[in-house]
């Protein structure tokens, strides 16, 4: 089967490869007419969210990190050390059935400017991929299908998310993978990663390159192998966060006066996760709308529908989360009302109860010479009585009504 990726891609059939043909690479890129883009215009440029440029001033020195890995009919075969953009394409276009799987978890400015060259990208290609700090979008350039993906870890003793980016491209006998944080979907580090490619896990225990059905159905398979392990990936992230919001929950009630700012950062990585599931989801959304006019194969239609329905479920879950975090932010502040509430109903008790006396104090401390009960015996004793009898009733008063 041809790849289906590549036939969004190239909108002819002229683009169409040689069936069981085709290339993955993550160091390949070819410059290809003006863009179809599928995300939207105000989040393609880097000055949203995820903002996060390289400096262009300090290039980077050393050999490249790209790795590569040859596959033929769907089986993995021994691969040279060392193997350049140029020589893995050349080698998937040799002969039908052939594959080369390349990455990139350490991209410099080098490394692009080879994969630029290698594959002709357009300049705005090229400037996307120079950049980092993006939302998932989807945007075609000729025959080159290019996709942002997002996946996240949950780091549970910070309460923090922690998303990495990878930029994919994808053509005839090609795709291209750049770990643009210098981290695996699992959190592996650059510096720990596996020296192959395809020694890389996706999820319970698979790597990327275990699967010879699906490889057989060409390079796309490896990106829906990618997009279903970052979206699979999402789960126990909300599982985290939902440990969290139960934990804030008894400390709401416990009247923590700490909980509020707890409650604000959680909500802010439950807003980011919920902004990368959006727009993850736009990018599945540009991958459907092309099964019919591109004729892509039935088994990958299954798998990329079997994907989408695990994200809806994580975007599900992710407003759920933002909606309960807001409910408890405000049961919050209607709990923090209410205790300063009692707290004036106190101050307003004692300082009724003070104002008693303190008024008959002040009434019989005019200094007037002609004033009732001013010389009389009883008068202090009486006036001192009142103002106790005065103090007491009231603190009955307050406290039958439970304002003390």
């Amino acid at each position: 089967m041809g790849s289906w990726f590549a036939r969004h891609a190239a909108g002819s059939a002229d683009l169409l490869p040689a069936p069981g043909r085709f290339a993955t690479i993550e160091c390949l890129n070819k410059g290809r007419p003006v863009p179809q883009r599928y995300s939207d215009e105000s989040t393609r440029r880097r000055g949203a969210l995820f903002q996060r440029r390289s400096s262009p001033g300090q290039p980077h020195i050393g050999a490249s990190s790209c790795r590569t890995r040859y596959i033929i009919d769907g089986h993995l075969r021994p691969t040279p050390e060392n193997v350049s953009v140029v020589e893995a394409l050349h080698f998937a276009e040799a002969e039908p059935g052939r594959m080369a799987l390349s990455l990139f978890p350490a991209p410099t400015p080098q490394d692009v400017d080879e994969l630029a060259a290698a594959w002709e990208l357009h300049p705005l290609l090229v400037e996307d991929l120079q950049h980092a700090g993006q939302r998932p979008k989807l945007e075609r350039y000729g025959d080159v299908l290019f996709m942002v993906v997002r996946s996240a870890l949950y780091d549970n003793a910070a309460e923090d998310v922690d998303f990495s980016e990878f930029h994919v491209l994808v053509r005839p006998h090609a795709i291209v993978v750049l770990c643009q944080d210098k981290r695996w979907i699992d959190g592996t580090s650059e510096a720990s990663m596996s020296g192959n490619a395809s020694d890389l896990a996706v999820r319970n225990g698979h790597t990327l390159l275990d699967d010879e059905y699906l490889l057989n159905l060409g390079p796309e398979a490896v990106a829906y192998r990618l997009l279903d392990a970052i979206v699979d990936g999402y789960a126990p992230v909300l599982r985290g966060l939902a440990i969290d919001k139960e934990q804030i929950e008894r400390q709401v009630f416990s009247g923590d006066a700490a909980v509020a700012e707890r409650i604000y950062r959680l909500s802010q990585e439950v807003i980011d996760l919920q902004h990368t599931t959006t727009s993850m989801a736009d990018v599945l959304v540009g991958l459907r709308q092309g099964f019919d006019r591109y004729e892509v194969p039935e088994p990958l239609q299954a798998y990329l529908q079997d994907v989408a329905d695990h994200l809806t479920h994580a975007s599900t879950r992710v407003s759920e989360l933002r909606d309960a975090l807001s409910q408890i932010l405000s049961v919050n502040s209607t709990l923090v009302a209410q205790r300063q509430n009692e707290d004036m109903k106190k101050i307003s008790g004692w300082a009724a109860i003070l104002f008693a006396p303190t008024l008959i104090g002040a009434i019989y401390g005019m200094n007037f010479d002609v004033m009732p009960e001013l010389h009389w015996t009883l008068g202090y004793p009486l006036a001192v009585g009142a103002m106790i009898a005065l103090a007491v009733g009231l603190y009955i008063v307050f406290k039958t009504k439970k304002w003390m």
